[in-house]
């Protein structure tokens, strides 16, 4: 018994569906790779350092308003 075949959402050409195939079920392993590319790790490593750092000034921010003591 053969693989499914499917068409690919982006490019619509027609691909083998198997099970180890990297990506998305509907696209084919072209596409799939270009993606993979496309996607930087270290861009969105450091995007997750700064909102770590937003996060930490929000969260002190928020701590100096609930508890400052009023003179």
């Amino acid at each position: 018994m053969g693989f499914p075949i499917k068409v690919c959402s982006i490019c619509s050409e027609e691909f083998e569906l198997k099970p180890d195939k990297p990506g998305f079920a509907n696209r084919c392993p072209e596409c799939s790779e270009q993606e993979a590319k496309s996607a930087g790790k270290p861009e969105g490593t450091m995007k997750q350092a700064g909102n770590r750092e937003l996060n930490q000034e929000r969260k002190q921010a928020i701590r100096d308003l609930l508890y400052r003591k009023d003179s």
